[in-house]
C-alpha cells in the first residue's frame, strides 16, 4: 500500500462517518460469517430432507469440532487483527507486518494439527459428543470427511479478519461467500443425484473449504498496507504472545460453546432417554435450533468485527470520543438485530423447524416449546459479544475474556446441568434466558465504568477528541 493509500485509510478510521464506516466492515464481516454458518446449515437442511432425525442428530454430533475450528481461527485472526489496527493505529508498520505474518504461519500449522489429531481420535470424539448406536456410523461418516477441511476453514475464517484489518473486506467476503456457495450447489447434487447420502453432504462441504482456504491464502501472501517479509512468517514468542493475547476473549468464548454443546447433547440424550422423547428426537432439536441460532449470532459477530478496527484504530490514535462512539453504534445495530431475532423465534419456530425436515407430532412439539423457551431472551444478546469485543479490540484482554466467557461458561453450562434435576429435561430449556440475561447485565457494568474512563481520558487531552 502506497502512503497516499496508508494516509486515506487512516482518515478514514480517524475521521470519516461512523455509520457508513461501520457497514463498509461489518457488512462484509456479517457475510463472512453468515456463508461460514451456511455451511452447516445447508448440511443440515439437506441432510434433515433426505436422511431424517438420524442424519440431523449426526451433525449436531459433529458440531462441537466446527466450533473449535472456528475457535482457533478467531483466536488467530481476530487476535491479530486488532494488534494490527493498533499498531497501524500508533503507526508501527514493521510490528503490524510481523503480527500479521506470524498470525498466517500459525493458521496454516495449528489447521494442520487440528485435522490430524481428530482424525485420530475420530470414533472416541464422537462417543464423547453424545452419538447413540443409531446415529454413530452417521457421524462417523460425516466428520470423517469433514476433518479434512478443518485447515481450509481455520485459515479462511481467521484469514478473513486479517483481510478486513488490510482494508479489503469485500475481498474477505468473497472467500467466505465463494466457498459457501459452492457448498449449497453440491450438497443437492451430491446427496441426492449420486445419492451419497452423509458422504456426500461432508464432500460438498470440504470442497466448498478448500475453496475459501486458497482464495484466503493468495491474499495474506500479497498484503496491502505493510509488505510482509519472509522474516515476518517466522514464528515469534512476542507476536504469537500478543496475537493470543487480544484473540483469547473469542476463542475461550467459541471454546465454552464447544463445551456447553457437548454437556447439552450427552444432557439431551439422558433426560430424553428418560421422557416420551426418547434420546434422537432432544438431541436432533438441540442441533437444529443451535444452527438456527447461528445465523442471528452471526450477524451479531459480524457487526463486532467491523466494528473492532474502528474502536483499535481510534484507541490507538487517543481519540477516545470516537471510540465511544463507535460502541455506541456497534450495539445499538446489534439490538435491533436482536430484536428481530426474538420475534422470528418466538413467532415462528414450527416454520423454521420445518425447513430441516419433517418429523412426528411429538418431535414438533418438543421443539417448539424448546424453540421459544430456549431463545426468549434473544433481544438482549448482541450486548455480550459486542462489549467482549470493543474491551479486545482498545487492548482490555482480561476484561474481553472474562465478558466472553460470562454466558456460555460462567452461567449457561451449570444452569444445564443443574436445572434438569429439578425439572428434567424441560429444565434444559430454561438455562438460555437466565444465562442471557445475567450476561447482558455484567457487559453492561462493564461498559459503564469503562465509559467513565475514556471520557476522562478525552478530558485531558481534547485534541484527540472525534468530530
Amino acid at each position: 500500500m502506497t502512503a497516499a493509500e496508508t494516509g486515506t485509510r487512516k482518515a478514514n478510521l480517524g475521521e470519516g462517518a461512523l455509520g457508513p464506516l461501520l457497514f463498509r466492515y461489518a457488512l462484509p464481516g456479517v457475510i463472512a460469517m453468515l456463508a461460514s454458518a451456511l455451511y452447516n446449515i445447508v448440511d443440515q437442511v439437506f441432510i434433515g430432507n433426505g436422511i431424517g432425525v438420524h442424519g440431523n442428530a449426526a451433525t449436531n454430533v459433529a458440531f462441537p469440532l466446527t466450533t473449535l475450528c472456528t475457535a482457533v481461527a478467531l483466536l488467530l485472526g481476530n487476535g491479530a487483527a486488532a494488534n494490527f489496527n493498533l499498531t497501524m493505529g500508533a503507526g508501527k508498520k514493521q510490528q503490524a507486518a510481523k503480527i500479521a505474518g506470524n498470525a498466517v504461519t500459525l493458521l496454516l500449522l495449528l489447521g494442520i494439527f487440528l485435522c490430524i489429531g481428530v482424525r485420530i481420535f475420530l470414533e472416541p470424539l464422537m462417543h464423547l459428543f453424545g452419538a447413540t448406536p443409531d446415529v454413530l456410523d452417521y457421524a462417523l461418516t460425516y466428520t470423517g470427511i469433514t476433518s479434512f477441511g478443518f485447515p481450509f476453514v481455520i485459515l479462511a475464517t481467521g484469514g478473513s479478519a486479517l483481510i478486513r484489518s488490510d482494508g479489503s473486506p469485500h475481498y474477505s467476503m468473497a472467500c467466505m461467500l465463494s466457498g459457501a456457495v459452492i457448498n449449497t450447489i453440491l450438497d443437492p447434487l451430491l446427496i441426492f443425484q449420486f445419492n451419497m447420502g452423509m458422504a456426500g453432504a461432508a464432500l460438498a462441504t470440504v470442497l466448498g473449504q478448500a475453496v475459501s482456504g486458497v482464495m484466503a491464502l493468495a491474499y495474506l501472501l500479497r498484503f496491502r498496507s505493510v509488505k510482509l517479509q519472509k522474516g515476518d512468517f517466522a514464528l515469534s514468542a512476542r507476536s504469537c504472545g500478543r496475537i493470543a493475547r487480544l484473540g483469547a476473549s473469542d476463542f475461550l468464548n467459541q471454546l465454552a460453546m464447544m463445551l456447553v454443546q457437548i454437556v447439552l447433547n450427552n444432557t439431551m440424550t439422558y433426560y430424553g432417554a428418560r421422557s416420551l422423547y426418547g434420546k434422537e428426537i432432544p438431541l436432533a432439536c438441540a442441533g437444529i435450533i443451535s444452527k438456527a441460532g447461528m445465523i442471528f449470532f452471526s450477524i451479531i459477530i459480524g457487526i463486532s468485527q467491523g466494528m473492532q478496527p474502528i474502536a483499535g484504530f481510534n484507541y490507538g490514535a487517543k481519540k477516545y470520543r470516537r471510540v465511544m462512539q463507535a460502541y455506541r453504534l456497534g450495539i445499538t445495530a446489534a439490538s435491533v438485530i436482536s430484536v428481530c431475532g426474538f420475534l422470528c423465534f418466538q413467532l415462528f419456530p414450527r416454520q423454521i423447524i420445518a425447513l430441516f425436515g419433517s418429523g412426528s407430532d411429538v418431535y414438533f412439539q418438543f421443539a417448539e416449546r424448546y424453540f421459544r423457551i430456549y431463545m426468549f431472551a434473544t433481544f438482549l444478546n448482541g450486548i455480550q459479544p459486542i462489549t467482549s469485543k470493543f474491551f479486545s479490540s482498545i487492548g482490555k484482554a482480561p476484561k474481553g475474556i472474562f465478558l466472553a466467557l460470562t454466558r456460555q461458561f460462567l452461567f449457561l453450562l451449570p444452569l444445564i446441568l443443574i436445572l434438569p434435576l429439578f425439572g428434567g429435561i424441560e429444565g434444559v430449556m430454561f438455562a438460555g434466558p437466565i444465562a442471557d440475561t445475567v450476561a447482558a447485565l455484567f457487559s453492561l457494568l462493564f461498559i459503564y465504568w469503562e465509559f467513565r474512563r475514556l471520557r476522562l481520558l478525552d478530558q485531558n487531552k481534547p485534541a484527540a477528541g472525534a468530530r
